[in-house]
């Protein structure tokens, strides 16, 4: 189901913990996971949670509960902006509405080329910077002016 060097991180991952808790890794299990397929099907959580030893309902609650995991296929790039209140009061609307127009595409849809997929996000925790919006939940850009959202729009297109 997942590749030896993606259960060699889980393993690692599980080490953390001690050995009755191992189930502690399903954060760092699922999104290790999402890293190799690009979403989470029903079967990845399943071996996730046979891999843990702990219930496939526990691993959706989770899986569900947190805007990070896909539960459906996204865009190369998962653009996802933040517009909780700071942020919309700080352009964060603004910003959003701008990628919606410059990508033909409302929140939670992928472009026609597969390329992006837009969200909207619960605060990032970084209110001061705003607008931010998040690259596949590891990068995070701040102060998304249009005119930094083209140039990195552009750079994810090459």
């Amino acid at each position: 189901m997942l590749s030896a060097e993606s259960l060699e991180k889980i393993n690692r991952e599980i080490a953390k913990y001690p050995a009755d808790q191992k189930q502690s890794a399903v954060m760092s299990a699922l999104a290790i996971a999402q890293d190799e397929k690009g979403w989470l099907a029903t079967e990845t959580m399943d071996f996730i949670a046979k891999y843990l030893g702990m219930p496939a309902i526990a691993v959706y609650e989770v899986a569900t509960f947190y805007g990070m995991y896909n539960l459906k296929p996204v865009g190369k790039y998962k653009l996802t902006v933040c517009t909780n209140l700071p942020c919309a009061l700080s352009g964060g609307n603004d910003a959003a509405n701008y990628l919606k127009q410059k990508l033909g595409i409302g929140f939670n849809e992928t472009t026609a080329d597969g390329l992006f997929t837009l969200k909207e996000g619960e605060c990032m925790g970084a209110c001061g910077d705003a607008p931010v919006l998040l690259v596949n939940n590891k990068r995070m850009c701040s102060f998304m002016s249009n005119e930094q959202i083209d140039q990195l729009l552009e750079e994810l297109r090459k």
